[in-house]
Parts: structure tokens; sequence; C-alpha cells
């Protein structure tokens, strides 16, 4: 299911959709948080992203996983060595955008009070790491792509 789509190799295709909605949730989920008179109107968009980013992060993983089974089960030490630390981002980051869903749904969702700044709090921290780790994440799989 995550191998290809349309004859292509579908991970460069399935990454963008990570690259794109993980660092949007952050940035959302922030704005939410330290702009309270923003929240009426981003609201909707921290529930959307908070479905949408750990599904592409998922799929993104997945497809990852089969394009290295597919395609580079028989490469060189150091080519496999840049492969195993681009893989090494995918479980971190899946989980810290899982984290971050759920704090920014807990944001939107709790009521006023000290939960509500407890999740605020943890969102921000976890829109921290996922930056960190889509960014760790993308420098490796294009230091691997293009030998640098």
């Amino acid at each position: 299911m995550f191998d290809e789509v349309l004859g292509l190799p579908a991970h460069p295709l399935i990454v963008h959709a990570a690259v794109i909605f993980t660092p949007l949730l952050a940035l959302v989920g922030v704005a939410y948080a330290v702009l309270p008179r923003f929240q009426p109107r981003l609201g909707w968009a921290v529930v959307g992203l908070s479905v949408i980013a750990p599904g592409a992060v998922f799929a993104a993983r997945q497809s990852g996983g089969a394009l290295k089974e597919a395609r580079f089960s028989g490469v060189d030490d150091a080519l496999k060595a840049k492969i195993a630390e681009h893989e090494s981002y995918a479980t971190p980051l899946l989980l810290v955008t899982l984290g971050l869903a759920v704090a920014a749904l807990a944001m939107v969702f709790v009521p006023k009070g000290v939960a509500k700044t407890v999740a605020s709090v943890v969102t921000v921290l976890l829109a921290l790491a996922a930056a960190y780790y889509v960014f760790r994440s993308g420098d490796s799989g294009a230091r691997a792509v293009w030998g640098l």
C-alpha cells in the first residue's frame, strides 16, 4: 500500500505531506496557545491539522520502510549508514507529532483553567520538538539522496 503511487516510489511523494502539515500544526498550535484573540479563528485548523499531520508522518514512515526494502537492500555501507540515520528520525517524529496532536486537541477542547494552560505549554514544547525532528529527518534524507 505504501510502496508505489502510479508506478513511482511513494515515499518521495508522501513525505511532502509530512513536511508541510507537521510544521503547520506546530505553527498553528503555537499561535493558538500564545494569541488568545485568534483562538476562535484557529480552532478548526488546530483540530484538522491534529488529524492530518500524524497521518502524514505515519504514511511517510511506512512508505520509507517500503522504499528501503524495495530499492536499497543491497547498497554500500556509506549509503546504508545515511539511510539508517534518516530512518532513525522516523519513530521520534511520529511520536512527537502524535503527542503534539493530542496536546493541541486538549488545548482546544479543555475548558479554561490550569489544564488548558498545561496543554498550551506542552503544545509549544512539542511544537519545537516536532520542528526539530522534521528538519533533521528532511536534512538527513536529502543528504542521503544527494550524496552530501
